[in-house]
C-alpha cells in the first residue's frame, strides 16, 4: 500500500488482479455507488460484524436461525401442553358424556316401544321422542364435525373463556349472586354446545 495526499484526506492504494477488479465494478454498478465507497462499506461491514469473509455459509446466521427455530418449537410444545392437551381431554370427556346421553335415549326409545304396544296413546309421545333423538343425533354429528379441527375448537373455547372473563371483570361489588350464577350457567351451556 502506498499513501497519497489529496486535500485533507489521506488515501491508500491496494493492488488486485483484473478478475477482482471486474467483480468490484459489477458490485458497484449493482449498488449504484462509487467503487471506493463500496470498498469502504465492505471493510466497515466486516469490521463491525467480525465475520470472516471466507465463511460463505455464515455460521452465525445459521446458529441464530437454529436457536429461533428451537425457541419456536418450544413455544409450540408449551402451548400444546398448556392448551391443546387439556382441551382434548375435556372434549373427550364431553364426547363420552354425549355418547352416554345417546345410549340413554336409545334405551329409552326401546323401553317406549314396549310401552307403545300396551298403550296406543303413547304413540304420539314416542314419535316426538324419536324426532328429538334424531335432532340430538344430528346435533351430535354437527358437533363431531366441528370437533374435527383443533384450531376451530381452540378458537371457540378461547372466545367462550374471553367472554366469561370480560363479563366477570365487568361485575362490580354490587353485582348480585343471581347475575353471577347466570353468567356461570350461560358459560357452561356454551361449553356444552362445543
Amino acid at each position: 500500500m502506498e499513501a497519497q495526499n489529496k486535500g485533507t484526506e489521506t488515501l491508500s492504494t491496494i493492488k488486485f488482479n483484473r478478475q477482482t477488479a471486474l467483480k468490484m465494478e459489477k458490485i458497484a454498478l449493482k449498488l449504484g455507488r462509487p467503487k471506493r465507497l463500496v470498498f469502504a462499506q465492505m471493510v466497515e461491514y466486516f469490521y463491525r460484524s467480525k465475520k470472516d469473509p471466507l465463511d460463505i455459509n455464515d455460521e452465525l446466521l445459521k446458529n441464530t436461525l437454529l436457536k429461533q427455530h428451537r425457541d419456536y418449537i418450544g413455544f409450540i410444545r408449551t402451548q400444546e401442553n398448556d392448551l391443546l392437551v387439556p382441551i382434548k381431554r375435556e372434549v373427550d370427556r364431553m364426547t363420552r358424556s354425549q355418547k352416554n346421553i345417546v345410549d340413554f335415549f336409545n334405551g329409552q326409545q326401546r323401553h317406549n316401544k314396549v310401552v307403545l304396544e300396551v298403550d296406543r296413546d303413547m304413540l304420539d309421545g314416542q314419535k316426538s321422542l324419536t324426532d328429538i333423538i334424531k335432532m340430538a343425533l344430528g346435533s351430535l354429528d354437527g358437533i363431531s364435525a366441528s370437533l374435527a379441527t383443533k384450531e376451530a375448537l381452540k378458537d371457540q373455547f378461547r372466545y367462550i373463556l374471553e367472554n366469561y372473563i370480560r363479563t366477570r371483570d365487568g361485575f362490580g361489588m354490587m353485582t348480585s349472586a343471581k347475575e353471577k350464577e347466570e353468567l356461570v350457567r350461560v358459560t357452561r351451556k356454551q361449553i356444552d354446545l362445543l
